[in-house]
């Protein structure tokens, strides 16, 4: 299976769990729950990809030092 796959679905996991801990409903107008939910998902999304994108670059140049 695809490595780099696995590792944007370990990301994606990772990255919802830290965003929980932030409050967006005291950011957000009240009774904007489901809106609020979608930003969360595209927020967690957003990061895994720059997350692995930063991994795969960083072993990538390691491998030429």
């Amino acid at each position: 299976m695809n490595y780099k796959l696995l590792i944007y679905i370990f990301n994606i996991m990772l990255c919802l769990f830290s965003l929980s801990s932030i409050h967006f409903e005291k950011i957000i107008k009240k009774d904007k729950g489901i809106e609020t939910r979608i930003l969360v998902i595209i927020l967690g999304l957003i990061l895994a990809y720059l997350l692995t994108n930063f991994i795969f670059d960083f072993l990538e140049c390691s491998k030429i030092i």
